[in-house]
């Protein structure tokens, strides 16, 4: 089912129109009724019933609004023009919104990648192109757009992990954009038999499920503190290299591998720790 563009008349004319009929029926009801000729009376029932059913088809169409028109069942096409709007009075008219709509999805707890419990919610921003498809494709496009939301933000969350563990891999905390788009495109593919397009899909709520969030919080400060030791280390270890190239290369002092040794441990014992050391100051032999 496609939408078709169905033409109308301008409703501003055919008002005026059928309330000049209506008057002239009433003056020949009058007319026939003071003059005894039932002839003129009959003729301006009629002529006024059906002006009066004309009028049933005028309709009007706000900006961004479609009129879905069917008769008895079939679908005949779309009226988009704005204003006030005629058709065959026997034609139905179902009116459609395509103006941008937004809403927050409810927040949803569900297992990530990694079988973690998470709380997720999103904004979705939508909008109907195709009003036939929405009207009867499916039987409620507002329901269905927000059912399906929800159905493929679970599915989005359970396709990623919470953090990210590996060197390029998409998580849900650290990569907003790419994640927004899977769910852009995850909804364009479940709601475009409904005739509806999805302009945004960002997550607006990310969280550990409570049950759980004081050990993940441990387990991410663990991770910190675990990648600021391994810097150190990483830095300790160079300035101690390039501290005993210095050494050998100016002749300041000649160190046997025992001496050497116990240069290193002390430099990395200072430039480890996570706090002040104290020296001692060794006025004997290391032999």
């Amino acid at each position: 089912m496609k939408e078709n563009p169905l033409r109308s008349a301008t409703g501003i004319p055919v008002l005026l129109g059928l309330l000049a009929a209506e008057a002239f029926c009433a003056w020949l009801l009058f007319h026939g009724v003071t003059t005894g000729q039932p002839l003129f009376v009959v003729a301006s029932i009629v002529l006024g019933v059906v002006a009066a059913f004309c009028l049933l088809g005028l309709y009007m169409v706000e900006p961004n609004q479609a009129a879905v028109v069917s008769l008895f069942g079939k679908y005949i096409g779309t009226v988009k023009e704005n204003g006030l709007r005629w058709n065959n009075p026997f034609y139905a008219k179902k009116k459609v919104s395509q103006r941008v709509r937004n809403f927050e999805s409810g927040k949803l707890k569900v297992n990530e990648l990694d079988g973690s419990p998470i709380e997720i919610a999103a904004v979705i921003v939508w909008q109907v192109v195709d009003s036939a498809e929405a009207v009867y494709n499916v039987d409620d496009y507002e329901g269905f757009v927000h059912i399906q939301s929800e159905s493929a933000l679970r599915a989005m969350a359970t396709s990623y992990p919470y953090d990210q563990h590996e060197d390029g891999q998409i998580a849900l905390r650290s990569h907003p954009a790419e994640i927004s788009q899977h769910l852009k495109d995850q909804l364009d593919e479940r709601l475009a038999d409904a005739g509806v397009t999805v302009i945004d899909a960002r997550i607006s709520h990310l969280a550990y499920a409570p049950e759980i969030a004081q050990a993940m919080l441990q387990r991410q400060q663990a991770n910190a503190v675990v990648a600021a030791r391994t810097r150190i280390v990483f830095g300790a270890v160079s300035m101690v290299e390039m501290a005993l190239e210095q050494l050998k290369e100016k002749g300041v002092v000649e160190l046997d591998e025992e001496r050497r040794a116990a240069m290193v441990s002390n430099l990395l014992v200072v430039l480890c720790s996570d706090r002040p050391t104290q020296p001692i100051v060794n006025t004997g032999s290391l032999y």
